[in-house]
């Protein structure tokens, strides 16, 4: 009896462990510690929002983020970054689609920063070069819809050049993962009527997506 036991529990054991190995394969892996390759220096702003008069005299409620860049690799890079927004709905909102552009001049109005560059003029600018000098300030913006919301995250690409091929376990299909910064904001109940007070941010990581 005592033997027959011993075996279901060796049996038990060696399923919890293949079970937790298939979990561990399935995780999405994480970037090199180390930075493995060039990644520029990005100090994102807060996240907020903002209500605008477009060019039919309506107004609309937008999220907009500021940023600075600097690139500290030791050579100059090429540069064209972009950003995406998620909420709980699970719908990928890309920076700058479905913003008028009067609605970009006028948030870059009221911001007041003579050297803030919106997200086109940011991407044709060529190349960033290096040092604290030759750093540049950023602004981009997504159409705030569904405004009752508990988590939004932010997503920047092209801060870095890390990158990774992985195999997708019920397809087998090779994607290629990109390092980027992900920003979570905390956003329980309703978000309107809170003027210009940013959205709280709960973390902000490397991650590979």
């Amino acid at each position: 009896m005592k033997t027959f036991t011993g075996q279901i529990l060796i049996l038990l054991s060696l399923a919890i462990l293949a079970l937790s190995t298939g979990f561990q394969s399935l995780a999405a892996p994480e970037p090199a510690p180390v930075p493995s390759r060039w990644q520029l220096d990005l100090r994102p702003g807060p996240l907020r929002i903002a209500t605008v008069v477009d060019e039919t005299g309506l107004p609309h409620t937008y999220y907009y983020l500021t940023y600075d860049v600097v690139n500290n690799t030791g050579e100059d890079l090429f540069f064209a970054p972009s950003f995406e927004l998620t909420s709980e709905d699970g719908e990928i909102r890309s920076a700058g689609k479905g913003v008028p552009t009067v609605v970009t001049n006028e948030m870059l109005t009221r911001l007041r920063d003579p050297y803030l560059l919106d997200q086109i003029t940011m991407a044709t600018s060529g190349e960033l070069l290096q040092g604290e000098e030759n750093g540049r300030s950023g602004l981009v913006l997504w159409p705030a819809e569904g405004l009752k919301v508990d988590e939004i995250k932010v997503f920047a690409e092209g801060f870095s050049g890390e990158t990774r091929t992985v195999t997708k376990p019920d397809t087998g299909e090779s994607i290629t993962l990109r390092k980027s910064l992900m920003l979570v904001h905390e956003t329980p109940g309703e978000i309107t009527g809170r003027g210009d007070r940013p959205l709280v941010r709960i973390s902000q990581r490397w991650i590979l997506r």
